[in-house]
């Protein structure tokens, strides 16, 4: 097995990032053991000269595997997944794989107009009072359209075991789940129980700092 002794996990000092909570989850899924360290994204750290030539994005998370660093969350899980296989993150079939693929990609690239809407201080500090726009709505419709089309009847989770996308996409509709705006009590319930999972306990009692 690769050595786990030099792994170092980079996060936003705020620990609201989504993306890094999906890195986080998925090393202690893994039991793998590792250094976490922060960076005030506010005060632009992530973009000090060292911090962006080692990461290439300028981005966090960043996992730092001896000489190797990474950027961009699915792009870590991954190599997590390849270098150490079990317990796995994603669904071994083909297809199943790559479905959990297209929606990380998905749950990454669209719904903008509501991620400022229900940002995910929504989901670790406090609640956002005004109504969604029309756009943000729509968005919303969206969202709640694709999970219900890609979580099977009577399931717990997306491909019949727990993967690192489940904690995604409950991650996405906690915006909604925890702010009180409505959808249906099927994805409320799967939102709800993704997040009472032990490894996304540990991420949500980090210590945060208070907002000013």
């Amino acid at each position: 097995m690769p050595s786990t002794s030099s792994l170092q996990l980079t996060v936003d000092a705020q620990y609201c990032s989504p993306y890094a909570m999906s890195v986080y989850v998925g090393l202690l899924e893994k039991q793998l053991p590792f250094t976490l360290s922060t960076l005030d994204l506010d005060a632009g750290a992530n973009h000090a000269p060292a911090y962006a030539l080692r990461s290439l994005t300028a981005r966090v998370p960043a996992l730092q595997h001896g000489d190797f660093v990474l950027s961009e969350s699915s792009a870590i899980t991954e190599y997590l997944d390849a270098l150490f296989p079990a317990p796995a993150l994603y669904p071994q079939s083909a297809q199943a794989r790559a479905r959990a693929r297209q929606i990380q990609a998905w749950l990454r690239s669209d719904l903008l107009p509501l991620r400022p809407e229900r940002d995910t201080l929504v989901v670790f500090y406090r609640l956002i009072a005004r109504p969604l726009s029309d756009a943000a709505q729509r968005a919303a419709h969206k969202l709640l359209r694709v999970a219900e089309q890609v979580l099977p009847p009577d399931s717990d989770y997306l491909f019949g075991e727990w993967s690192i996308v489940d904690v995604d996409l409950a991650l996405m509709l906690n915006r909604l789940r925890l702010n009180g705006d409505e959808l249906p009590q099927r994805l409320a319930d799967y939102a709800a129980l993704q997040w009472q999972r032990p490894s996304v306990q540990a991420w949500l009692d980090l210590p945060r700092p208070v907002l000013p």
